[in-house]
Formats: C-alpha cells, sequence, structure tokens
C-alpha cells in the first residue's frame, strides 16, 4: 500500500520521532493528521509538513472520545504516542501507572477500534503501532513499560491474524536505542558498551516500510540488537545474564532518574 494521498492519523507528533515521521509521510505525499499535547509545537509542524492539528491528551479518556470524533475516517493509523514509563514500579503513584497504561496500550486500542470500521468497509487501510524491542526482551527499571510494550506487540500480531483478507495491515514497528530523539536520547543515558543505535528517521522508514510491503513485525535496530532481542524472547534466563554483563541495569537507572518528570 501506498500512502501518496492517503489520509493518515499520526499520534505522538511532537516527539522527537513523531517529527521524522511526520516529515516522511509528508515527503510522500500523504494528508497528514497530526495530533499531540503540545499545542504550538504542535501548529509548527502542522504548518511545516501541510498538515491538520488536533491537539489531545491521550491519557484521557474523554480526549480519546473527542480525537475520535474530530478526525473521523482515515486510511491509515501510526500510533506514536507513548510515555516514557520507565523505573522500579514502586516508584511510580498508582495515577502515574494508570497514565503509562492508558497512553502506551489502552489509547492505541482505542483509536484502532474506532477507525478500523471505516478501513474495512473500504477494503483498504494500514494501522502501525510504535512498539519497542522492550516488547520482546524484558529489563529491570522497566516493568511497567515492558508491559505496555508486550501488550502492544500481542495486540497488534493477534489483530493482524483477525484481519486477514479483509484489505487492512497491522504492523508493529519495534525501535531499539534511538539517538538525537526520543525517550531514551531525551535522557542523556549511554546505551550499554558495544551498543549501536538508530536515527530518528530509521524509524520513520521503518514505519513506512511496514506500510508498503505490508509487515507484522518489523525491528529497527543493528543486525546484533535484533539478534539478541529474538535470543532474549526465546531464552528470558539467557537475556538476564546478558544484560547483567552489559550493565544494562545502571542505563535503566539513569534513564529512571531522567524521566520521572514525564510521569
Amino acid at each position: 500500500m501506498h500512502v501518496e494521498g492517503m489520509t493518515v492519523l499520526l499520534t505522538g507528533a511532537t516527539g522527537g520521532i513523531g517529527h521524522a515521521i511526520a516529515r516522511a509521510f509528508a515527503r510522500r505525499g500523504a494528508k497528514l493528521v497530526l495530533t499531540g499535547r503540545k499545542a504550538t509545537e504542535l501548529e509548527a509542524l502542522a504548518a511545516e509538513t501541510r498538515a491538520r492539528a488536533v491537539t489531545a491528551d491521550l491519557a484521557d479518556p474523554d480526549g480519546v472520545r473527542r480525537l475520535i470524533e474530530e478526525v473521523g475516517a482515515v486510511d491509515v493509523l501510526v500510533a506514536n504516542a507513548a510515555l516514557p514509563a520507565s523505573g522500579a514500579l514502586l516508584d511510580f503513584t498508582p495515577e502515574q501507572v494508570g497514565r503509562a497504561l492508558a497512553v502506551n496500550l489502552e489509547a492505541p486500542i482505542a483509536l484502532t477500534h474506532a477507525l478500523l470500521p471505516s478501513m474495512i468497509a473500504a477494503g483498504r487501510g494500514h494501522v502501525v503501532h510504535v512498539g519497542s524491542l522492550s516488547g520482546k526482551v524484558a529489563s529491570a527499571y522497566s516493568s511497567l513499560y515492558n508491559a505496555t510494550k508486550f501488550g502492544l506487540r500481542g495486540f497488534a500480531l493477534g489483530l493482524r491474524e483477525e484481519l486477514h483478507g479483509t484489505g487492512v495491515g497491522v504492523s508493529v514497528v519495534q525501535p531499539g536505542f534511538v539517538r538525537d530523539a526520543g525517550m531514551f536520547a531525551d535522557t542523556g543515558a549511554k546505551p550499554p558498551a558495544g551498543t549501536r543505535t538508530v536515527s530518528p528517521e530509521q524509524v520513520a522508514d521503518g514505519v513506512l516500510a511496514a506500510i508498503e510491503r505490508d509487515k507484522g513485525e518489523l525491528n529497527v535496530a543493528p543486525p546484533e540488537l535484533r539478534a539478541l532481542s529474538v535470543l532474549g524472547s526465546a531464552f528470558p534466563g539467557f537475556s538476564s545474564g546478558v544484560q547483567r554483563l552489559m550493565s544494562n541495569d545502571a542505563v535503566m537507572r539513569k534513564m529512571s532518574g531522567a524521566n520521572q518528570g514525564k510521569r
């Protein structure tokens, strides 16, 4: 499926990865509807990409409902919005737990549920959930984030099978460590020794490739990290040992401290 002329709803547009995705779709001639919480930044990006801007807080169920009503039918949904949700579970308040679940898992499911009928009726469309390799391999100080991303991956892959033959595709795009923008880069943390990163533009290219090639799962990471994610998913004990050797716990603790104000 080519995105030229297609109406695309992109959530989390005001983040660095969201900016890269919006610009990539604009270059391909998509009709963009951008959403995020930061109205001024959203309007600026909308002007740059000739898009429509709709401010919405996906942690608020009423905000999600209003977004659905205002946007109407679309051809493509790119559910990119997410909260960091890293840190020891007991450091979160119940309200922060609720926000992480709402933004990272419940809102993407609600948007998909609402926007699918028109895609199915048209016999074409695509839903992309931007996940993370944290949806395949669990880490210390990331249990809540792992829960949302494991859940998002399961939802996307299960729904893809459900929609087989309808003309509507579903993909989960899972970046590894992203440099220059996004949750990891924003913390100033360094990846574990020897671990390479990818750029926001590579993530955006992955989203487009998932749609155009109708890929169920696309991991945007260097080959060695993709291989480790496969092994780590199949053998959690092996993954645990490797992460300790790579001092991954220290990285996650630093990310946790930097992200406390974003919960």
